[in-house]
């Protein structure tokens, strides 16, 4: 009882933490540290020509007035006009509106305004509501207006992927699994309060240092998925235990020297891969990656403590409530041999070398179009014409050419004075207005401080391949006695997408490493981290195949409500690594853990792989298909960039508790036997852990 008050007392300092303390160490803002040349370039105006919003106020975003029936001249445009910018001068989150509206057609006026960031883009939006009545169309679009739309759905898509699908389901799914009310909350319960203890110390760093706001919905949904998958074992394993006819205590002691040593090992394993993230010099992802680790940690903390008071209050009666028409079988059947699985893997170790080489072929066959994968960043044309900003760059790309104010900004540091240094300024800026890709350009010199600075908008989205290609390009040229520099919006994403790409194999070669040692320790085998990492490598690049097929070649997307684009989210295949590594490896450590176990008793490979692949797969496909429905929630969202995580984390763990767990593992651990536990004479000083606990 000691046990469950302090968790309770735990649980109370979180919620004072997160009520005091979450909200300020929240910021939506991002970026990365490695000072790529847009930051570079960003620094030297500041520098040299000491800007600030009250001496060089920045054009960050633009307000749309059209009519149907009126013209810019008459004196009812005029006089709308004239109120809107009284009214932006009035509104507090507006640094800047320009003296005179900017881009005019003969029905539409475009005003340029300057904003504080989120908070301003909300009261822009509100007043640009009050403003569109007939017989004028108002509209708002820019930096700070898109951020608050793609933020606000971010918010939106995660909330509803978490609480509203994934939730419910995971509650369904356990009640299946267990067959009983009081077995099937229990799990649900722990993975809250892992979730609550995890936001109070996330609550804590962020006091420290600021976080991205995503790291809750991270946090919630990994919480969701290890908690529920750590009691599961447990809860399951005393189950077991409890109808083998152990005594209550026994049974909990147990389920600790087995099920709870493996849910160590899973959650060291998992913490690792999202530690590769924390190597990646982005704000985001290393604020995903700690909302990973803490939740893990406590999640772990609970499994091993406050889970097996639970159990020793209740006793028995955590079969309270049983399910009708699976309650019994579900009883002892979640740690039993299921007959459906048991079956299939028999099979499979009957006919081993067709089932590897079918089953291999086929995630190979999904792993090909990995080839074709293209990496970019959700741009504005992704989101729904229904939100403020998608609306404004549709009606500022059909007035004028361009949907976006999110200039490029061309910096040329040296002697802009000297004639052949100017001369080649001209040039550029000659080159530039006669550039398709761009509109609106313009140079200014500053030859004291030895700057140039040329503007131009990027024609359409400023997120497209197009757009990057041409700041790629504009970094190639040169100017005489001069460096140049390019920064802006545009420049920004093309230099993170540099990023994700030098980072990819880096965090690939990491979590690899850390996992083969880590599973080497734990099985004491060269052969099983070997054989887990090639596993998990295929059911990754399956997920990156399907992601090029559904996302990319647009095969099946309309099916699954998504849309086709160009290329895959930068940070996605990132994070679809370290996650599905880190939960895949969480899955392969139980399994082998009860494949271990029944080895030392028998002794026998065949009997092992049977015993243990048939004991768990109905545990490891209920927590597989918790975290699936979870992240179909995400998938079902508007923002195509969580439509690609969750659609990739889904199909890869579908993929994972099926193909490669009941086939291509008991295929392969049939071929190679008692091989499978093979340690070199130099390695037999490496300590027995006995991750399979010491057996019955």
């Amino acid at each position: 009882m000691r046990t469950i008050l302090a968790w309770v007392a735990a649980c109370i300092l979180a919620v004072a933490a997160i009520a005091l303390l979450l909200g300020d160490a929240l910021t939506s803002e991002a970026e990365v540290t490695n000072n790529p040349e847009s930051y570079q370039a960003y620094d030297l105006m500041n520098e040299r020509l000491t800007r600030t919003p009250e001496t060089d106020p920045l054009t960050t975003d633009v307000v749309l007035v059209r009519s149907s029936t009126l013209t810019v001249g008459e004196s009812g445009f005029r006089e709308k006009v004239d109120a809107l910018l009284t009214e932006l001068r009035a509104t507090p989150g507006v640094l800047h509106v320009a003296d005179e509206p900017g881009a005019r057609s003969e029905r539409a006026i475009a005003i340029s305004i300057g904003l504080n960031g989120e908070e301003g883009a909300e009261e822009v939006i509100q007043l640009v509501e009050r403003a569109d009545e007939e017989p004028f169309d108002v509209t708002t679009t820019g930096e700070w207006i898109v951020d608050r739309d793609f933020n606000k759905l971010s918010q939106s898509d995660l909330q509803e992927g978490e609480l509203k699908f994934g939730l419910p389901v995971a509650l369904v799914v356990l009640l299946l699994v267990f067959g009983a009310v009081v077995a099937g909350l229990i799990p649900l319960m722990l993975a809250i309060v892992a979730i609550m203890t995890a936001l109070g110390l996330t609550a804590l760093v962020g006091s420290v240092t600021d976080l991205s706001l995503f790291v809750v919905n991270m946090l919630t949904g990994m919480g969701l998925a290890l908690g529920i998958d750590y009691s599961l074992f447990v809860v399951s394993r005393f189950r077991e235990e409890r109808s083998a006819g152990r005594e209550k205590l026994d049974a909990i002691a147990a389920s600790g020297a087995t099920a709870s040593r493996a849910v160590v090992f899973s959650g060291i394993a998992f913490a690792l891969a999202m530690l590769g993230m924390v190597l990646v010099p982005d704000t985001i992802l290393r604020s995903l990656a700690l909302g990973a680790i803490l939740v893990a940690i406590t999640s772990v903390a609970a499994a091993l403590t406050l889970l097996p008071a639970v159990l020793s209050l209740l006793g028995d009666r955590i079969n309270s409530f049983r399910v009708p028409f699976v309650g019994r079988n579900s009883e002892r059947g979640t740690g039993a041999e299921g007959r459906f699985w048991s079956a299939i893997v028999r099979w499979v170790l009957r006919r081993p070398v067709v089932s590897l080489v079918a089953a291999t072929a086929l995630l190979l066959a999904l792993s090909a179009p990995v080839l074709a994968l293209e990496t970019g960043q959700a741009g504005i044309r992704t989101i729904p014409d229904s939100y403020p900003s998608k609306a404004g760059f549709n009606a500022l790309e059909k007035e004028f050419g361009v949907g976006t104010t999110d200039s490029v900004e061309v910096v040329i540091d040296g002697p802009v004075g000297e004639p052949e240094t100017r001369a080649d300024v001209e040039r550029l800026t000659a080159q530039l207005r006669g550039n398709r890709s761009f509109r609106q350009v313009s140079v200014d010199y500053h030859e004291p401080e030895n700057l140039a600075v040329i503007e131009a908008l990027p024609i359409g989205d400023s997120r497209d391949e197009a757009a990057f290609q041409a700041v790629r390009d504009l970094r190639e040229e040169e100017v005489a006695g001069a460096r140049v520099l390019v920064t802006g919006e545009t420049a920004e994403a093309v230099d993170y997408l540099a990023l994700t790409d030098r980072w990819l194999p880096i965090v690939f070669f990491f979590v690899l490493a850390l996992s083969f040692v880590l599973l080497a320790i734990a099985f004491r085998s060269l052969v099983v981290p070997a054989k887990a990492i090639l596993l998990n490598l295929l059911s990754v690049g399956a997920a990156y195949g399907l992601l090029v097929l559904v996302f990319q070649e647009g095969i099946g997307n309309e099916i699954f409500g998504f849309q086709k684009v160009e290329a895959i989210e930068a940070w996605v295949p990132l994070f679809l690594f370290a996650v599905l590594f880190g939960l895949s490896m969480d899955y392969h450590v139980f399994l082998l853990s009860r494949i271990r176990e029944r080895y030392g008793q028998t002794g026998s490979n065949d009997e092992a792989v049977a015993h243990g692949i048939g004991s768990t797969a109905r545990l490891i496909t209920g927590a597989a298909l918790i975290i699936i429905a979870v992240f179909s929630g995400f998938a079902r969202g508007k923002l195509v960039m969580f439509q690609q995580m969750g659609f990739g984390v889904a199909v890869s763990l579908l993929l994972d508790a099926t193909i490669v767990r009941s086939v291509i593992l008991p295929a392969s651990m049939k071929l190679l036997g008692d091989r499978n536990w093979y340690l070199p004479r130099w390695l037999r000083w490496l300590p027995n852990l006995h991750v399979e606990g010491p057996g019955r």
